[in-house]
């Protein structure tokens, strides 16, 4: 169900409820019990709805994690922007996802795709008690290691970014950004997103198809102050990766970080390359032991709707998740602290 106000948009795949409803996004309640570990997927805030993490059966990460065993499952629903949120920044969205966080109850685990794990990141930097592991999914974070992503904004002067905030008002276009960052799709980018052959005859290879098409063209306006920050200082000025971010009054200093982390990246990916997304280990102070990589031979979406990448490294996630090692790594941590 949308909120009210919101267009009617794409229908959700796994059954949920909504937990909490902030002006910045919705927390969905995908659990199966009421106790246990939670898991928190904290989806991007860029250019797509978070329905990048449920677009259909067989190519949901929400159904597949609850498939795992994770009995407690929530996600991060972010809203598209009104002229009201236009001056909402990154500690906005750090603050409502810190209201999140205390409404399911921490420490929690948590979960970032794409930007959404720069966001995660920063989050459990800035808050280390209310976080007990965390998964990095294709997430670009020290973009001293280029990307094609990041040679886009680097190419273009910062003013560019300004007027196009200027042009709408404070709002950022979806429909615009898609036009800007996104190049046309072809089938076989699709097919390598979900990792599936889809047949134009077959009944489910179209619905399939057509769910994923209105999935891409179903945009999210954003924030111009939060726009301009994540361009120049995350993409521009590489402020997490050096140290320069400040979070809420606080700056982030990632060796800090020392709690169990698990990186996921994807071979063929031209937004965030595995190298890229690999580099933040060096940024860490996670002991060794602690710290997990995997890699899947698919593109940037197909590490979150794939059905190959969901079957295989997600089901190692969920495990590593329910394993001994992090609830080990959670106590030492709560010892330590």
């Amino acid at each position: 169900m949308d909120a009210p106000g919101e267009m009617a948009t794409l229908p959700w795949t796994t059954p949920h409820s909504v937990a909490l409803q902030l002006p910045s996004m919705r927390l969905l309640d995908f659990s199966r019990a009421v106790e246990g570990p939670p898991l928190l997927v904290c989806a991007p805030y860029a250019l797509h709805r978070a329905k990048i993490a449920d677009l259909a059966p067989g190519h949901s990460l929400m159904e597949a994690l609850r498939a795992a065993g994770i009995a407690r499952l929530y996600l991060t629903d972010w809203r598209s922007a009104a002229p009201e949120m236009r001056y909402f920044s990154i500690d906005t969205y750090l603050s409502d996802l810190n209201v999140a966080v205390d409404t399911i109850g921490p420490p929690v685990d948590l979960a970032g795709l794409c930007q959404g794990g720069w966001l995660s990141l920063l989050y459990a930097a800035r808050f280390p008690d209310k976080v007990q592991r965390l998964v990095l999914a294709g997430s670009p974070v020290d973009v001293s290691v280029p990307s094609e992503l990041s040679r886009m904004v680097a190419s273009l002067p910062q003013q560019g970014f300004e007027a196009l905030v200027r042009q709408g008002n404070g709002i950022v276009s979806g429909k615009q950004m898609l036009q800007v960052w996104s190049a046309p799709l072809s089938m076989a980018d699709v097919e390598a997103a979900l990792q599936r052959r889809l047949d134009g005859e077959s009944e489910d290879g179209q619905d399939l198809l057509d769910r994923f098409m209105r999935w891409n063209s179903e945009t999210l306006d954003l924030p111009g102050s939060y726009y301009l920050e994540v361009t120049d200082w995350i993409f521009r000025q590489n402020r997490i990766a050096t140290g320069d971010f400040v979070a809420l009054g606080s700056k982030v200093d990632l060796a800090t970080v020392k709690l169990p982390v698990f990186l996921l990246a994807a071979e063929n990916d031209i937004v965030v390359p595995a190298d890229q997304a690999f580099a933040t280990l060096r940024l860490l102070g996670t002991p060794p032991a602690w710290l997990q990589c995997d890699t899947e031979p698919c593109s940037h979406l197909g590490l979150f709707m794939g059905c190959r990448a969901l079957a295989g490294p997600w089901r190692r996630i969920a495990r590593w998740l329910q394993s001994d090692l992090g609830e080990a790594a959670g106590e030492r941590l709560q010892i330590s602290a």
